[in-house]
C-alpha cells in the first residue's frame, strides 16, 4: 500500500486535485464577501487598516491562482500554496497568543467556524495537515522524478 502511494500517479492526482480545488473554493467563498473578508483580516489587528482591503484581494488571487495551478500541476504552485499556509498558520499563532477569540476567515462568510468561533485552534490544526499533504505531493515528486509544467523555464 505505502509503495502504492508513492509510485502510482493516481493517489498524487487525487490529493493533488483535491487541495488546489479547496483553495479555488475559499478564494471563491472569499471573492463574494472581500467586505466581510476583510473585517475579518482587521479583527487580527496585524495591518494597518489602509492597506487591510488590498491584502484581502491579494490573499483571495493567491488561493485562486495557487489552486487552480496545483489542479493543473503548475510548477510553483504548490510551493505558493506552502508558503500561504505557512503565513496563515503564522498568523492564526499569534491570535492564539493573543488570546483572541475571533473567526479565522479560512472558508470566507460561511465559514462554520464562523458561527461558533472557537475556531482557532481547528484551524491550526488543518493547517498543519495541508502541510502534511504538500511534504506528501513533495514527496511523491522526488520519488518518481515528476516535473510539473512549467510555464516560464523549461
Amino acid at each position: 500500500m505505502m509503495r502504492f502511494m508513492f509510485i502510482s500517479p493516481i493517489p498524487y492526482t487525487v490529493v493533488r486535485v483535491c487541495l488546489g480545488l479547496m483553495f479555488v473554493y475559499s478564494g471563491l467563498t472569499k471573492s463574494m464577501d472581500l467586505g466581510g473578508f476583510s473585517k475579518t483580516i482587521q479583527a487580527f489587528a496585524i495591518l494597518p487598516g489602509s492597506i487591510v482591503f488590498p491584502a484581502a484581494v491579494v490573499i483571495v488571487l493567491f488561493e485562486l491562482v495557487f489552486g487552480i495551478g496545483i489542479v493543473l500541476d503548475i510548477r510553483f504552485s504548490l510551493g505558493g500554496v506552502m508558503i500561504l499556509v505557512l503565513g496563515f498558520m503564522a498568523v492564526i499563532g499569534y491570535a492564539l497568543h493573543m488570546g483572541y477569540d475571533i473567526d479565522c476567515g479560512c472558508f470566507g462568510p460561511g465559514d462554520p467556524e464562523a458561527l461558533a468561533f472557537q475556531g482557532l485552534r481547528r484551524s491550526l490544526y488543518r493547517d498543519m495537515g495541508i502541510l502534511l499533504v504538500t511534504a506528501y505531493l513533495y514527496m511523491w515528486r522526488y520519488k518518481t522524478g515528476h516535473r510539473p509544467v512549467s510555464l516560464f523555464f523549461k
